[in-house]
């Protein structure tokens, strides 16, 4: 296949380097024209290292021009954090054709903003937008062009924009992820099954005290103590509750089952918690209110559960409290600049309007 992989960070590079493994031809955008040159120089190459060894890839492209990158891609994924969606949303938009499949793995119900960046630049393409639950990769840069996988996705639950397009992007996605993209149904059904955000609010807020104290610390591994765990199942509970008021059924991949030894399979599969804390990559220095456990999962993620349970009619206090404590943190208001259906401009919408509008489109 032809995959563009937009942006130059973590999820970035392990896309494009596990791409290019498997035989893909992969183009890499990144907007930083002078790290695209010194990555040519280079040999347009990523080190990609695994539970099976080092793997020296090459790649089909390294580009600063985004135009340059998507040209004739089935498939354009897009790793980048959140909060830099709406402006790659912007660059790509007019480049779109009919039939290519944008990937947001995961998005914040980022498909929206990559559909609606498209509509307002007056794009006429068919194009399918969709997210899903997780990273594909648990992963690490190791260098500038090196990159550590420690873990690769077993499930993918990935929803599409628009619904009516869905066997066409379930196709080209599950060629690039063989064997582990299950559909969940609309974006917005994907958007919660985002885990960042019950994962990484508990764990940046409640862990705030030692993160400001250490230079380097890992919240996955000491900071995940059993106190910590209950209040991210009683969040993930909230977030199941939304999707049950929706109407969205079952699998809904509770939390719990990634740190669980039995039952059902998350979507890293068993032993991914302990696997990720052995690797050592995680304990880092953590800027509280610069992290994207902040910035991207609390901020963005939390603010869009608690706007949508508005709409399902469910009650989410905890979702609620991190934002306000979150945003105490930062000195922000996290429900007026995160994302909510009113900052998405669909806060007109009723209920049944906003069904509509994700299976349909615009």
């Amino acid at each position: 296949m032809k995959i563009a992989v937009l942006g130059g960070g973590n999820g970035s590079f392990a896309a494009a380097g596990d791409f290019a493994l498997q035989g893909h031809d992969v183009r890499l955008w990144r907007r930083d024209a002078a790290q695209v040159g010194e990555h040519r120089a280079a040999g347009s190459r990523i080190l990609v290292k695994d539970a099976n060894g080092r793997h020296d890839v090459q790649l089909a492209l390294v580009t600063s021009d985004i135009a340059e990158a998507v040209r004739d891609a089935e498939l354009i994924l897009c790793p980048a954090p959140a909060f830099a969606q709406a402006d790659i949303a912007r660059r790509l938009a007019p480049h779109l054709t009919d039939g290519q499949v944008v990937f947001l793995p995961p998005a914040t119900f980022g498909s929206m903003i990559f559909a609606m960046a498209a509509r307002d630049a007056g794009n006429p393409a068919t194009v399918s937008f969709a997210e899903t639950g997780t990273l594909p990769w648990l992963t690490r840069k190791h260098g500038p062009f090196e990159v550590a996988i420690t873990i690769r996705a077993k499930r993918l639950p990935v929803g599409v924009f628009p619904l009516v397009t869905a066997d066409h992007a379930l196709d080209v996605i599950g060629r690039a992820f063989p064997g582990v993209v299950e559909p969940c149904g609309d974006a917005l059904s994907a958007a919660l099954m985002n885990a960042g955000p019950i994962i990484h609010s508990p764990l940046i807020v409640m862990n705030a005290g030692p993160i400001e104290h250490f230079e380097r610390w890992d919240i996955h591994k000491e900071g995940t103590q059993s106190a910590v765990r209950r209040v991210t199942d009683a969040l993930d509970a909230e977030r199941i509750a939304v999707r049950e008021g929706l109407g969205y059924g079952s699998p809904h991949f509770p939390l719990a089952h990634h740190y669980a030894k039995e039952g059902e399979v998350w979507m890293y599969g068993r032993g991914s918690h302990d696997r990720l804390t052995d690797s050592g990559d995680w304990r880092e220095r953590i800027v509280l209110t610069e992290h994207r456990y902040m910035r991207e999962d609390l901020r963005l993620g939390l603010s869009l559960l608690a706007s949508v349970a508005e709409l399902a009619g469910v009650a989410t206090p905890l979702a609620f409290s991190f934002l306000a404590i979150g945003g105490a943190i930062c000195g922000e208001d996290f429900l007026k600049g995160g994302r909510t259906l009113t900052t998405l401009s669909l806060d007109h919408l009723d209920r049944d309007e906003l069904q509509t509008l994700l299976r349909e489109g615009f």
